[in-house]
């Protein structure tokens, strides 16, 4: 056991930078339309640079990139989605045209 007056600090992990914005970017691509699928797009690369940069060195925000990827690829998919029903939409309106 320690000395009375002795104390403990507490040891900080360093968090990855990239995996903080890569879940900003995850939630503004969720809440933000018009510009979620490039949000979205930039959010999934952030949090890939990010899982590789924690897995090489000691910092911590693992679960920021991982939660940051997952709300980058939800919303990527979703915009996606939506994209491609408007452009069938549109291929639909300029075929039967009247």
């Amino acid at each position: 056991m320690g000395e009375i007056g002795e104390s403990v600090e507490a040891v900080k992990e360093k968090v990855n930078g990239k995996a903080v914005a890569s879940l900003v970017l995850g939630i503004l691509s969720l809440i933000i339309p018009y510009v979620g699928l490039i949000t979205g797009i930039i959010g999934i690369v952030l949090a890939n640079l990010a899982l590789k940069e924690i897995k090489v060195s000691s910092e911590g925000g693992r679960g920021l990139a991982v939660g940051g990827l997952t709300c980058s690829i939800i919303a990527t998919v979703l915009y996606g989605i939506l994209v491609i029903m408007l452009i069938a939409a549109l291929g639909w309106v300029a075929i039967f045209e009247v």
